[in-house]
């Protein structure tokens, strides 16, 4: 599955370490994540891994291993509900690569990895200031509307009209605080013609919102996402 991944252009490509690997999987996957990271895939803009949540006690275990990897451009963070959870993953990329992460940014070995919110609740939406203020690496927010809609007790529909106002503020502050990266929910439809209609009406809309990308969770998505947010 990693080596399938090769073939791929887009612009951020996250291996996941939460949902994807059950617990007694977690070192496996992390070790494999960090032998996969040695070389760049010529395709792929920026290679970002998916820890777990602070609160979970595994994020530790996987920024130790995934932060020695040489490709690794950026750390996802899952169910970010207050800037203590940024404060926890700074901290620990600022031990770990202390060369990368220096005050001054001419002495530097490399750039410094990037660290990429997953708004999934209803105590993140209303902290998005200090969350968007949490770390200097913070480079965007990514919405999570399913995870969103089971903290609210609500139901997805097709207008998305029940995620107004979460996607409105997650993009206001992005730009507010002068976050490059924008992200929109994920579209779980992909097979078919109408579900490839539906798909690009969604990334319309995101963009509309002002969202500069959106999330993919199949490999046929990736073409509509890239034609709606380049045009």
């Amino acid at each position: 599955m990693l080596e399938n991944s090769r073939a791929m252009r887009v612009d951020c490509i996250a291996y996941d370490l939460e949902y994807c690997v059950v617990p007694d999987k977690k070192q496996e996957a992390r070790t494999n994540i960090h032998r996969f990271l040695q070389t760049r895939s010529a395709g792929v803009k920026e290679n970002a891994v998916r820890i777990n949540a602070v609160d979970t006690g595994l994020a530790w275990h996987d920024l130790l291993e995934v932060l020695k990897a040489p490709c690794l451009d950026t750390i996802i963070v899952p169910k970010v509900n207050s800037p203590s959870d940024l404060n926890f993953v700074t901290d620990v990329i600022r031990h770990t690569l202390p060369d990368r992460h220096t005050e001054n940014p001419s002495n530097r070995s490399a750039p410094p990895i990037n660290i990429l919110a997953l708004v999934e609740s209803a105590r993140a939406v209303t902290d998005l200031n200090s969350i968007c203020r949490a770390s200097p690496y913070l480079s965007g927010l990514i919405f999570a509307a399913e995870q969103f809609a089971l903290d609210l007790s609500m139901t997805r529909t097709p207008s998305l009209l029940e995620f107004l106002y979460a996607r409105s503020a997650i993009a206001t502050a992005c730009r507010a605080y002068n976050l490059p990266s924008t992200i929109d929910l994920a579209c779980p439809s992909w097979q078919g013609a109408e579900a490839q209609q539906k798909l690009k009406a969604e990334c319309i809309g995101g963009k509309n919102l002002g969202f500069n990308g959106k999330q993919c969770i199949h490999p046929s998505q990736v073409p509509v996402v890239q034609a709606a947010f380049r045009t």
